[in-house]
């Protein structure tokens, strides 16, 4: 393989798909980008079995091939470089050699032929969606998702595509996420599926800017195929999680007592205050509802006590309800709304947080003494 490759776009490729490389890792080919040129693409290939992410971009082909190399260290070395131009080129053993200006260095490697093989995917169940409308999806609903190993069909987003709706939902337990949006239709690949943690965060990264992104399953696997307008293709293949997601219907409420208007901003920040108030054991805010207004109050013994009043369009009864505050932040940090909306029942039921589009968050409250 010899090729003469733009910094940049070396710096593209390496950049999309080393993330998921571990430091830590018993394979040592799994250290390792497979690189592939062809055609006047550079395709680069990394993977720790579970999620498995390529980004190809264009570079000078003058000797078709391919290879294995420790993705952080050529990575490293790619970025410090001296000008705009690389000649990179492997030889029979897996060695490769960078060139640049002044600079030379060779880096051993490992054949290619000892790289995992790649997942491939029909198009039987297959549906295109604007990337932006699929990076807000997934951003909104992220937010709830569960890091608790013990309860690993909670680790990640369960997606549904139905004929004419999209729904993505995410919950720890404590709290539920769900975005719903209208689809154009799914083109005949209506099913469901729970995409881990590792890949939410990973396309969570990958996704800049506008485009489309398509997205094809199996019963076990998925393929999000990124075509940004600007940038390199990125395709990210990933293992789902197995087992069959909770009736997350159940826990929204079918109907609560009280609907609050409020400044998400103002909102937000006033709760950005009172957590500094708050403490591991104490982590609780209290939100004191009354005509026109609403108090903040944290108080924890050790640290002390704030107090905020905000006012606010409300003329019903008065409700007092505690939250963790990192919790009722989270969604506010990904709307973008200028309002949201308080739903509550009363100080021991789940109080609900919507906006006016597709969007809900319910969070379970906590007791205060």
């Amino acid at each position: 393989m010899k090729i003469t490759i733009p910094k940049d776009q070396i710096i593209t490729g390496l950049q999309a798909v080393q993330n998921i490389v571990g430091s830590r890792t018993t394979l040592p080919i799994l250290s390792n980008v497979l690189i592939r040129a062809e055609n006047g693409l550079v395709e680069f290939t990394a993977t720790d079995l579970d999620v498995t992410i390529i980004c190809k971009v264009k570079a000078e082909v003058l000797g078709v091939g391919s290879s294995t190399l420790p993705v952080k260290r050529l990575f490293g070395i790619a970025r410090e470089l001296p000008g705009n131009s690389i000649e990179f080129e492997t030889d029979s053993k897996a060695v490769a050699t960078l060139q640049a200006g002044g600079a030379f260095y060779r880096i051993h490697g490992l054949g290619a032929e000892e790289f995992p093989p790649v997942a491939t995917f029909g198009n039987d169940r297959k549906l295109t969606l604007p990337l932006e409308k699929f990076k807000s999806m997934l951003r909104r609903s992220s937010i709830a998702m569960s890091n608790d190993e013990s309860r690993f069909i909670l680790n990640g987003i369960f997606m549904k595509f139905a004929t004419d709706k999209i729904t993505m939902v995410a919950t720890d337990g404590r709290r539920l996420a769900m975005d719903e949006e209208d689809s154009e239709g799914t083109g005949g690949a209506e099913g469901s599926f729970i995409l881990p943690t590792k890949a939410c965060n990973e396309l969570n990264r990958l996704i800049q800017g506008a485009g489309e992104v398509d997205i094809r399953f199996t019963d076990n696997q998925a393929c999000f195929t990124l075509r940004p307008q600007e940038g390199a293709p990125i395709v990210l293949i990933s293992k789902l999680v197995e087992g069959s997601y909770p009736n997350y219907q159940q826990v929204i409420p079918k109907e609560t007592k009280e609907r609050i208007a409020l400044n998400r901003e103002e909102f937000h920040q006033a709760l950005r205050r009172a957590e500094f108030m708050t403490s591991e054991k104490s982590n609780s805010v209290k939100l004191s509802f009354g005509k026109n207004r609403l108090d903040i109050t944290a108080n924890t013994p050790e640290i002390g006590e704030g107090r905020e009043s905000l006012a606010i369009n409300y003329k019903g009864r008065e409700i007092a309800i505690a939250f963790n505050p990192a919790y009722l932040m989270d969604p506010l940090k990904v709307v973008e709304t200028d309002e949201v909306f308080m739903e509550l029942t009363d100080e021991l039921s789940p109080g609900l947080l919507k906006i006016n589009g597709p969007f809900l968050y319910v969070l379970m409250p906590m007791r205060t003494s």
